[in-house]
């Protein structure tokens, strides 16, 4: 029997706004499904990372996946003169929606820092709240509070991020300590990373998410996910109400978030707040690579949502 299986790569297409060239992937919406989904990925990511999640969502309807600048090999801000800001994330996802999706309602769905992006843009651009048919956090949040980590750790990150956002700190950084040799001697044993290779079974398989990591922080902006690392772990994206109801999936093994302060969090931003519980084993997967392994990013009662709902 022949293989069904789809290559991310025949979705790929060239993306370029305001002077900066990246990529989207888009998956056309199957039969009698009308829905066009927007997937905003988090820190850390590329279309590839983030592909069995777009497999999952296509069920229900068209989803596009668009880079964000910065990151997944995308130009920066850097290169157009400009700090990559949330407000300046937030002003290009604006303009992504209204050169792609014109007159069309979307189902717009933001992955961790994705849902601050996505947050920040309805706050900066009201008018496209009634763009919006149904949003959806996935381990989202939208408050440095929400961080979990000991103080020691939060100033520790906050100064490290704070140093490397600048040349030629950032510079050095890149060609010193993300080069393949250190990450592959180092990277599994840091604290944000244990996590990721804890139930790695055999050489193989470490091998194989290591590399993936190693392409992910290569094609990760040094001085772009710096910046943005310093902006969430001081964000307060509470002052400005947004009225849309949101669909929250929290992982209840999630080890960057304090789920309760999410929750509290959102419901001052948001009309309402819906939860659906998922075990993530950590705050999101390192290595996603079909729709069998993202199907908890997606959890049944979302599932149910996402089919009945019209646009």
């Amino acid at each position: 029997m022949a293989s069904t299986a789809r290559n991310p790569a025949d979705y790929i297409k060239p993306l370029n706004i305001n002077g900066m060239e990246g990529r989207m992937l888009h998956l056309p919406a199957p039969k009698r499904k009308n829905k066009d989904i927007l997937f905003v990925y988090g820190h850390h990511s590329s279309l590839e990372r983030w592909w069995g999640v777009m497999e999952v969502l296509n069920r229900y309807g068209s989803v596009t996946m668009p880079d964000l600048p910065g990151f997944g090999g995308m130009d920066s801000f850097y290169s157009i003169g400009q700090k990559p800001t949330i407000d300046a994330m937030a002003d290009y996802l604006a303009a992504f929606i209204k050169l792609r999706f014109k007159r069309k309602k979307i189902v717009l769905v933001g992955m961790s820092f994705g849902f601050v992006v996505a947050t920040r843009m309805l706050q900066r651009y009201p008018e496209l709240n009634a763009k919006v048919s149904m949003l959806v956090s996935v381990v989202g949040f939208s408050h440095h509070d929400d961080f979990n980590f000991t103080k020691t750790r939060y100033l520790s990150f906050l100064t490290l991020a704070r140093v490397l956002q600048h040349r030629p700190f950032s510079w050095l950084f890149r060609y010193l300590a993300l080069n393949s040799k250190v990450l592959h001697a180092a990277y599994a044993q840091t604290p944000n990373a244990k996590h990721k290779f804890a139930q790695v079974d055999g050489r193989d398989e470490f091998e194989r998410i290591m590399n993936i990591e190693i392409g992910l922080w290569q094609s990760n902006d040094v001085r772009t996910y710096m910046h943005t690392t310093v902006e969430m772990l001081t964000l307060d994206n509470c002052t400005i109400r947004v009225e849309l109801p949101v669909w929250h999936v929290y992982s209840v093994t999630d080890h960057f978030f304090d789920n309760y302060m999410v929750e509290q969090h959102l419901r001052v931003i948001f009309k309402d707040v819906k939860l659906a519980e998922t075990d993530l084993g950590a705050h999101a997967p390192s290595v996603i690579a079909d729709a069998e392994a993202a199907e908890p990013l997606v959890p049944p009662k979302l599932r149910r949502v996402l089919a009945r709902r019209t646009k």
